[in-house]
């Protein structure tokens, strides 16, 4: 089976005019998730698990595993010196890599550390969460906050890894998706599934509906209506948004976060979740959007701003945005 390393190495050659600062940005996030894997499957024998007694830039409460993934992942991305900047959403501001060689990088990166985290303690999947994009300002320049604002269409890559029951990377350049499993006995990553394709049809749908009765009205007839017409239409939600979205892009689904009393605007990070994750869906065929619009044509405003989400198979997000459509939705 080919390595992650061969393989970037096989795509590297394609393009005569590569300096190999991609290759080194994506190893940089290899060797931090298996550390991340590593920590993850050692949870209960160790003091990792449980509240860190600190909050993040959302007021949300940080376990210890979240600041550990996100010291890990700055520290291995600003070590090797190969980006300018990144930005997390475990901190208020964006970090700006200030060396004499990271001027003259190319690649902001943007992550979600570690996904999902309050479900660790109850053993339940996790995962990270990256986007990376090419700087804005020019190499004379420190970073600003310009290049981190910028629609998802800009993104040159985005991938998330799962820390489930194999540790999995799934990433896309825009030229299709491919994932890599890890094999921890030595610690190499092997393509499992190249060129990950969504089925056109799905049944399974991944909503918190315990946040039913706070949803807009349009969200509720769309699910009344759907159990109505399909009656395969099941639900299957894990609350863990990279193992929801892993298993939706197999088994064919529907995810869906929409706006609630406590998140009218949506409570998803655009940043940091939702444009990766519309990248990844788009480029395996199937379609992301807000309740709006495009989750990729989306102009990003602050760094930690949040919108409404939903991603799956072309056809069953085809029939939400005529559910839209039809109601005449105007909201956020």
């Amino acid at each position: 089976m080919q390595t992650l390393g061969e393989f970037l190495i096989a795509n590297q050659q394609k393009h005569p005019n590569s300096t190999g600062e991609f290759s080194r940005l994506i190893h940089a996030l290899r060797l931090a998730s298996k550390v991340v894997s590593h920590e993850v499957n050692k949870a209960g024998i160790v003091d990792i698990l449980g509240d860190a007694g600190t909050t993040n830039i959302q007021g949300e409460s940080q376990q210890k595993l979240d600041v550990f993934a996100h010291n890990l992942f700055i520290e291995a991305l600003k070590n090797r010196n190969i980006v300018c900047g990144i930005a997390s959403e475990e901190v208020d501001d964006f970090i700006p890599v200030n060396t004499s060689f990271s001027k003259k990088n190319n690649y902001i990166v943007l992550i979600d550390p570690l996904d999902g985290s309050s479900n660790i303690d109850v053993n339940v999947s996790v995962g990270t969460i990256f986007s990376i994009y090419r700087r804005k300002t020019s190499f004379d320049q420190d970073v600003t906050i310009e290049d981190f604002l910028q629609p998802g269409i800009n993104q040159v890559a985005a991938g998330y890894i799962l820390y489930g029951t194999s540790t999995m990377l799934v990433y896309t350049t825009g030229d299709g998706v491919n994932g890599f499993t890890l094999n921890p006995a030595i610690g190499t990553f092997y393509l499992s599934h190249s060129n990950i394709k969504l089925k056109p049809h799905g049944h399974i749908y991944s909503i918190n509906e315990a946040n039913f009765s706070t949803f807009p009205e349009e969200i509720k007839q769309y699910l009344i209506e759907r159990k109505q017409h399909d009656p395969q239409y099941s639900t299957r939600y894990i609350g863990s948004m990279v193992s929801d979205i892993h298993r939706n892009i197999f088994k064919g689904g529907i995810f869906l976060y929409p706006p609630n009393a406590k998140s009218p605007k949506g409570k998803l990070r655009l940043l940091y979740e939702c444009n990766p994750i519309a990248f990844i869906i788009e480029q395996a065929g199937g379609l992301a959007i807000s309740m709006k619009q495009r989750i990729l044509e989306i102009q990003p405003e602050t760094l930690h701003q949040r919108t409404s989400f939903f991603c799956g198979n072309k056809e069953m997000i085809q029939i939400l945005q005529k559910h839209l459509t039809k109601n005449n939705f105007n909201g956020g």
